[in-house]
């Protein structure tokens, strides 16, 4: 009996968690990340699984001769495949390069997981700090 009350209870929480789906923090050409980047956030649609998060460095979108050069975010809902095509897209332009213009994207699994860009923070994601350190004890205790 115990074990049919607890199966019944995970199915309902997996059917839960399936028609809540992922929620991720959405922007568009913000220039930083804060206010609506950090404060929107959207239900994903049926067949959006990570959230992706670009970051573009270059001049104001209106160029002019020596504009200033700054961060533009975007955050959205996708899927994985269109994360895997989008990143290798930008790969060549996620230069770094403070005089030159370049775009890095990068996507992320689970709820509100895109809270933090890819460049410029200097905040550690804390999904990063925990796989790390996960992947360190599993060598760790392997070697040994």
């Amino acid at each position: 009996m115990y074990k049919h009350c607890l199966l019944g209870c995970l199915v309902f929480l997996f059917s839960v968690i399936n028609v809540l789906g992922l929620e991720c923090y959405v922007c568009e050409n913000q220039e930083d990340n804060n206010e609506k980047c950090v404060k929107t956030i959207k239900n994903c649609e049926y067949n959006q699984d990570v959230c992706l998060t670009e970051i573009k460095w270059g001049s104001t979108p209106y160029w002019s001769q020596g504009a200033k050069k700054q961060y533009y975010v975007s955050k959205r809902c996708s899927n994985k495949t269109e994360c895997a095509t989008t990143r290798h897209r930008y790969m060549p332009l996620c230069t770094h390069i403070w005089y030159q213009d370049w775009v890095c994207s990068d996507c992320c699994l689970g709820d509100r997981c895109n809270y933090y860009i890819i460049s410029g923070s200097d905040a550690v994601k804390p999904v990063s700090v925990f796989l790390g350190l996960g992947l360190g004890f599993f060598l760790l205790k392997n070697i040994l």
